[in-house]
């Protein structure tokens, strides 16, 4: 999937641990962060890695775990 900065995602599938955004990674537990939940990518990292700003948090998400946000959830 090709994201950029202020695109909004949400998880395909949930993951084992989220690991956050900060200079200083921490891993949290992975029910911060529903897979209906709608984040915006705030930064685009290596190995196919993007910065994910949910409600809870701003966490390191594979792009392979991301897609678009579905149609019946887009406000217009």
């Amino acid at each position: 999937m090709d994201v950029s900065i202020g695109d909004q995602v949400r998880l395909v599938r949930p993951l084992p641990y989220l690991k956050t955004a900060d200079p200083m990674p921490m891993l949290r537990p992975p029910d911060l962060v529903s897979t209906d939940e709608i984040g915006e990518v705030v930064g685009l990292r290596a190995m196919e890695t993007a910065a994910v700003r949910f409600r809870r948090g701003t966490f390191l998400v594979p792009l392979a775990h991301l897609s678009g946000p579905s149609t019946e959830l887009t406000e217009s």
